[in-house]
């Protein structure tokens, strides 16, 4: 599965973002979707996941409470908006499915493709 992610840029500190996850030619309404984010010098992390039928939603504790994520079924999209934006929450952002229907918390380990991400940058 190829994931397109997009609508990272450069925003200060305290501002917002909206990504958005797409995988054209792909159904992903069937499926728990995960972001994740890498940081420079950094390993990458499970930021959030939310479940195919997106009942369930986990998010790390560093952005609970600041990130919301939902899918639009109908337009085969899942979302990552991003308020009140840190410096620290710079990074490469990434979607990805293990082609589960449910979350394992905000980890994902059996991940055979990711894309090219989305750079954002909060700057202070």
């Amino acid at each position: 599965v190829q994931f397109e992610e997009s609508g990272g840029g450069l925003v200060q500190a305290g501002g917002s973002l909206r990504l958005s996850c797409a995988a054209p030619g792909f159904t992903l309404n069937y499926y728990a979707i995960g972001w994740f984010r890498q940081a420079p010098g950094k390993e990458r992390e499970g930021v959030s996941c939310i479940s195919a039928s997106g009942g369930a939603i986990y998010y790390s504790d560093s952005v609970k409470g600041r990130f919301t994520t939902s899918r639009d079924d109908a337009k085969h999209t899942v979302y990552l908006q991003m308020n009140s934006l840190k410096p620290e929450d710079t990074a490469v952002y990434y979607c990805a499915t293990e082609t589960l229907s449910n979350c394992r918390g905000v980890s994902m380990t059996m991940v055979d493709d990711w894309g090219q991400g989305t750079q954002v940058t909060v700057s202070s």
